[in-house]
């Protein structure tokens, strides 16, 4: 092998990023609950959300949870969306999951279901940082509609450390 070719194979295999880790366990009962959306990157299906935009997730007994987002539009209209989100595998963690929110007619096309990692998360379950294994999706989180800059700061951290390019983090409007 030339040096050339050493050097470019060590040049690529350092700009590879490692795989995105998700947190090791999650309580999804603590979980569940009213949550604030503080950041995101931004995405087709959040195009019309200019503020206010919340997401509740509420345990069913088939150990599934339902997932209720909004937000508030141009008009000031209410913007709902409902899905359900299941464990990515049935052997866990339970801080990896599937979310889906098209019929439920079409649940058995596993292209319906997106990923939705809990990548880092406050003690309290107060705060939590949330993607996608391809860096595509992101979210910042918080129980309550203003997050302490200190931890809004650590989850951003987090997220940079997992290759994310939190230059794209727009902060969500009130």
């Amino acid at each position: 092998m030339t040096p050339f070719a050493v050097f470019l194979a060590l040049a690529m295999q350092d700009s590879t990023p490692r795989p995105v880790e998700s947190v090791p366990a999650v309580d999804l009962r603590r979980y569940a609950g009213l949550w604030y959306e503080v950041a995101r990157f931004p995405n087709r299906f959040q195009a019309r959300c200019l503020g206010e935009t919340t997401a509740t997730y509420e345990p069913l007994p088939n150990g599934e949870l339902r997932v209720v987002n909004s937000c508030r539009d141009a008009e000031q209209r209410l913007v709902r969306a409902e899905g359900r989100a299941r464990l990515g595998d049935r052997r866990g963690p339970a801080s990896r999951l599937k979310v889906r929110f098209a019929p439920r007619i079409l649940s058995f096309l596993s292209m319906v279901w997106g990923d939705y990692w809990i990548l880092d998360l406050t003690d309290d379950y107060g705060a939590a940082l949330v993607g996608t294994p391809s860096r595509e999706y992101l979210w910042v989180l918080s129980r309550t509609p203003q997050l302490d800059e200190a931890i809004y700061e650590r989850l951003v951290a987090t997220a940079a450390a997992q290759g994310f390019d939190v230059a794209r983090l727009i902060r969500s409007r009130r």
